[in-house]
């Protein structure tokens, strides 16, 4: 709350790239929609990757460690005034610069209400926030599970929210090796993303505890320090940011591999959907997919944009969507 109430003011004062997104990955949707975000809630924006999912119009999102609410704004653009957007954080000064800029954002976007709400709270309990079962369509975080203490209890709160066939799209940052006591309590390291960072590999044994699916990996860059003394201390362990994807599955859902194809129907992916490292979907082409790909694809909100043969898939087909 104090680095990033207090301390950090924009996001120039961060001293290493871990919560920096690069401007030259962002889709022209999304540029264009980021155009008209107040410039204070851009200048106080700290996230290491991108969480703009595809086909979200009319969804309900929530955004986990939501900040000074730039994601938020985004998104209330790409679900549309009949969408809902929720942010939550534990730091007071971020809610604020955030709820201060709603009714500058709904006069931008031309929306008779707003679609947007912040509240402050714990990513660990939300149901003390308000927040209902299966309320969700799609649960979003930016650079933040990594600053909290508990990260089974967060995945198990975002599972609990949202409705069945829901998705976790999440940007975070993960450590190629379990972390040193000297690193997890090093307060600078801490603030900047690196000190919390999950062991990759813990990611999915909680996904699979919790009730998610295999996490699909959607990209991954490495993470530089550019600092001589906190590259001391972290040593021989190397960081990365990575988008997962995660969906909340019913297992009436579960009935083996299939062949799909795309109907190209997503604005902005009208010719190919780029789901995850593994698959990519253009328009009108059959697809071979796994059994939990074919899964994901039935019970989401992707399940209209696709025709799915059940059954029809070769034996070759590519296994698992983790990476």
């Amino acid at each position: 709350q104090d680095y990033y109430g207090k301390e950090l003011q924009k996001s120039e004062d961060l001293k290493t790239n871990a919560c920096v997104t690069s401007a030259k990955h962002l889709p022209k949707v999304v540029r264009d929609a980021l155009q008209h975000v107040h410039d204070e809630v851009v200048a106080r924006y700290y996230g290491c990757g991108l969480v703009i999912p595809e086909c979200l119009a009319s969804c309900r999102i929530l955004d986990l460690g939501s900040g000074s609410g730039r994601d938020c704004y985004l998104l209330s653009q790409l679900v549309g005034e009949q969408g809902r957007v929720t942010g939550i954080d534990m730091t007071e000064g971020q809610v604020e610069v955030a709820k201060k800029h709603i009714a500058y954002h709904m006069d931008k976007f031309g929306y008779q209400k707003p679609n947007v709400e912040f509240l402050q709270g714990y990513l660990e309990k939300l149901g003390d926030a308000g927040l209902a079962d299966e309320s969700y369509d799609i649960v979003i975080s930016n650079c933040v599970i990594n600053l909290t203490p508990n990260k089974r209890a967060v995945l198990r709160e975002a599972y609990r929210v949202l409705k069945p066939g829901g998705e976790m799209y999440f940007s975070d940052v993960y450590a190629s090796q379990h972390l040193s006591e000297t690193i997890r309590t090093h307060r600078v390291l801490w603030g900047e993303c690196v000190a919390g960072a999950l062991y990759w590999r813990d990611l999915y044994s909680i996904a699979e505890e919790v009730g998610f699916n295999p996490p699909c990996l959607v990209t991954a860059s490495p993470i530089t320090i550019g600092n001589k003394e906190l590259e001391g201390i972290i040593g021989d362990c190397r960081f990365i940011s990575a988008t997962f994807r995660l969906f909340k599955v019913p297992s009436s859902s579960q009935t083996g591999p299939a062949q799909v194809i795309y109907n190209g129907g997503i604005v902005g992916h009208e010719q190919e959907l780029v789901f995850d490292a593994n698959f990519t979907f253009k328009e009108g082409e059959v697809v071979d997919v796994d059994a939990e790909m074919a899964a994901i694809l039935r019970s989401s909100r992707f399940a209209e944009e696709f025709l799915i043969q059940t059954g029809e898939a070769n034996s070759a087909a590519q296994q698992g969507c983790c990476c």
